[in-house]
């Protein structure tokens, strides 16, 4: 075989893969946001999947919510009592957390999308790398699944686009509600021996999790760190300054699910509760 078949062939396998990447990710999504539309249509009485599609839509856009996360909240949250009623007629509203590290400046109000980028830069500056994640817990299938990523493989995201509560290290610092460090990949038992391949095909041969929490002490997101050498114990101003950051961002995040995605069941609930279908842009 020529070297240009070779790598023809090579560009194919490649494309290939690229093209069942895809198809997994739209399934993942499909299905769940499916389940919300049939949820929509039977609960306000709509003419069609289309439009719980764009009741969806429109209260996706008008808080700057991922459909993925505003189908889990309507499949997983309590059923509002009455259609012309508030959907949470006695939830407090508080002001949104202050966050100290720099990058969350330039985010803007609510902005969930930007804060978990920050929080990934801060992770990346304070271990030093330039690899690494951050997933938030998944409401419908448990577990966690990546939100935000930088220099991992499109096979890493992937591979690891849903995790469960074991095999990996993330899994056990959202457990053990405490930073993990694994210092080489290779031979930490932390890992199924599937996870590990799928890391050390992705150049990663360390890494370090830190659980974003609530004061109460629950995990509400993580970030991880990858490297692509062997990692030296982290030092205790750096571990202090993880910590700092996840205790802000996990506050942060919980304020995000109580104020801003309730606003957004709560709007939705409004205009499906109109039976007329005259919505803003519809």
């Amino acid at each position: 075989m020529t070297e240009s078949a070779d790598a023809a062939g090579h560009d194919e396998a490649e494309r290939l893969r690229a093209e069942v990447r895809e198809l997994r990710a739209r399934a993942r999504a499909h299905g769940l946001i499916a389940q919300a539309q049939g949820l929509l249509r039977e609960r306000y009485e709509l003419p069609d999947m289309d439009s719980a599609f764009t009741l969806m839509r429109l209260s996706s856009q008008r808080f700057n919510i991922k459909m993925r996360t505003l189908a889990e909240v309507v499949v997983t949250a309590p059923r509002p009592a009455a259609r012309d009623t508030l959907w949470f007629p006695r939830r407090a509203r508080l002001a949104e957390p202050a966050l100290s590290f720099p990058a969350a400046r330039r985010t803007g109000p609510g902005n969930r999308g930007g804060v978990l980028a920050a929080v990934l830069s801060q992770t990346l500056a304070v271990v030093g790398t330039d690899m690494g994640n951050v997933q938030l817990p998944d409401r419908a299938e448990g577990g966690l699944r990546i939100e935000k990523h930088t220099g991992l493989t499109a096979d890493f995201v992937d591979f690891f686009a849903h995790v469960g509560e074991d095999g990996t290290a993330c899994a056990q610092a959202a457990r053990d509600v405490a930073q993990v460090t694994v210092r080489d990949v290779e031979t930490d038992p932390v890992f199924d021996e599937d996870a590990r391949r799928a890391i050390l095909a992705a150049g990663s041969r360390a890494c370090h999790s830190v659980p974003l929490t609530t004061a109460s002490g629950l995990c509400v997101g993580m970030v991880s760190a990858h490297l692509d050498r062997p990692l030296k114990p982290l030092a205790p101003v750096q571990l202090k300054a993880l910590d700092v950051m996840a205790a802000e961002a996990g506050r942060w995040l919980a304020w995000h699910d109580r104020t801003v995605v309730l606003d957004a069941l709560e709007y939705l609930h409004a205009l499906g509760g109109r039976g007329d279908g005259r919505w803003p842009g519809h």
